[in-house]
């Protein structure tokens, strides 16, 4: 019997949906054509977010229960009127990408199994320069949302101080993002340099509810991860359905709206009729386009102040005026056994390969698990708790580091402990990995 397909006529070209009856939502009971129906109505909102710029496919073809697979390369079989382009990346691959430029396009790349929408701070026409500075605000787990809406505020403020318009929206997940149009003038590198000045300025206003410390064992608060805007990171974009249980939106917002917001009123059901009766808020984003120059010349006398360059993602080479990329615990505890204190750290508990050893610090990391998805990263976690619940009774939420690990073309769950909240002399030690999924070796195979 061959499979149903549903096709659609959308912008003057014939889109077919396959297995359009594919429930992606298990909670909720959205299909496939559900959400390819979602993005069609608001269409020219999520263009605003996604138009003309490359494109990575994060596809989640058998629903949100089922692990995604990121794919950069554009299809093969893909339609002649779909355009892409060919970027390079800081591993010195390259790939040629998607680039939807109307609403067939949306539904097309939504066919293929895209919940949300990951474009590139970039236009396809210059792929050197960005035109959009983005801040991502990250809580820390056990921060509330009025504490989020509040470094929002404040990131406001400092982007209005230094000449930029921000335009927020939830992330449709845990924090908020928001963005600001730029001149394409600037690299990808001095792009990321006055994120990196937003951050710290914001978290100087805010020291209480922000930071911009890189390692998750120093954060508190809301984390302004300036990294999002270094090359090859995306972001899901402005009305990107996300991958969670009631299928939440990412939803532009006014300022008006922003402190008394709620994240979960906006959805795959709300957002329709939402987007029919006011329109899209992020409508006049691409009318206001501001200079880093002022944030650049902040940067500039943050470093003659003495501050270095902060951390970056651990798969880019090393920079010039980088502070040594490691943990502050493995710092302290290098320094105190006379090792170099930016020497590479011992695989796991386990492994003959890979970052993260033992901790022997005043900041007590250990190691739970590795596994290829999250849900058996946290059965693991839950294993490790049974044994030692007099332990597991005294962590806080910010204790249990929770990190989703960017593969070659997947994600893996990395979970450790901070044990800082432990008698000393109560504290489990380093353990053989609860799942021992050792992702370089796969990537080796």
């Amino acid at each position: 019997m061959a499979e149903r397909k549903e096709l659609l006529e959308v912008a003057g070209r014939t889109v077919a949906v396959s297995h359009p009856d594919k429930v992606y939502f298990p909670q909720t009971g959205h299909t496939k054509l559900d959400l390819v129906r979602y993005y069609l109505s608001v269409a020219d909102g999520a263009l605003r977010g996604v138009a003309d710029r490359p494109m990575v496919l994060k596809r989640f073809v058998n629903g949100i229960d089922h692990e995604a697979f990121f794919q950069k390369r554009a299809p093969a079989n893909r339609p002649d009127w779909l355009d892409s382009v060919v970027l390079s990346f800081p591993s010195g691959r390259t790939a040629e990408e998607i680039v939807v430029s109307d609403a067939a396009g949306l539904a097309w790349v939504v066919n293929l199994g895209c919940i949300d929408l990951n474009p590139h701070p970039i236009r396809a026409d210059d792929l050197d320069h960005p035109d959009e500075l983005r801040v991502d605000l990250d809580p820390v787990p056990g921060v509330g949302w009025p504490q989020i809406v509040t470094v929002a505020l404040v990131a406001r403020e400092v982007l209005s101080d230094f000449g930029l318009t921000g335009w927020p929206k939830t992330s449709g997940s845990r924090g908020m993002h928001v963005y600001a149009r730029i001149e394409p003038r600037w690299t990808f590198t001095e792009v990321r340099t006055a994120a990196v000045a937003l951050a710290r300025e914001i978290e100087r206003r805010a020291p209480m509810e922000a930071t911009a410390k890189w390692w998750k064992e120093e954060r508190h608060g809301v984390f302004v991860d300036y990294n999002q805007n270094a090359k090859d990171r995306t972001v899901a974009s402005a009305y990107s359905v996300r991958p969670t249980p009631d299928a939440r939106v990412s939803a532009p917002l006014t300022w008006a709206e922003v402190p008394d917001c709620d994240p979960a009123a906006f959805t795959i059901d709300t957002m329709p009729q939402r987007y029919a009766e006011i329109g899209d808020p992020g409508a006049g984003i691409d009318d206001v386009v501001g200079s880093l120059e002022q944030l650049l010349e902040l940067a500039a006398r943050d470093e003659a102040a003495g501050l270095p360059d902060a951390p970056w993602p651990p798969h880019f080479e090393k920079q010039a005026g980088e502070a040594p990329r490691v943990q502050p615990s493995k710092r302290r505890a290098a320094a105190g056994a006379g090792t170099p204190p930016d020497a590479p750290a011992p695989p796991a508990p386990g492994k003959t390969t890979g970052p993260t050893g033992r901790r022997r610090s005043s900041m007590p990391l250990i190691e739970v698990a590795r596994a290829a998805g999250r849900a058996e990263a946290m059965a693991g976690l839950e294993r490790w708790k049974q044994r030692h619940p007099e332990a597991a009774a005294l962590l806080e939420p910010a204790d249990i580091l929770v990190d989703s690990m960017r593969g070659r073309s997947s994600t893996w769950t990395r979970i450790r402990l901070n044990l800082r909240h432990v008698p000393e002399q109560d504290r489990p030690e380093q353990e053989p990995l609860e799942v021992d999924y050792d992702p370089w070796r796969t990537a080796r195979s």
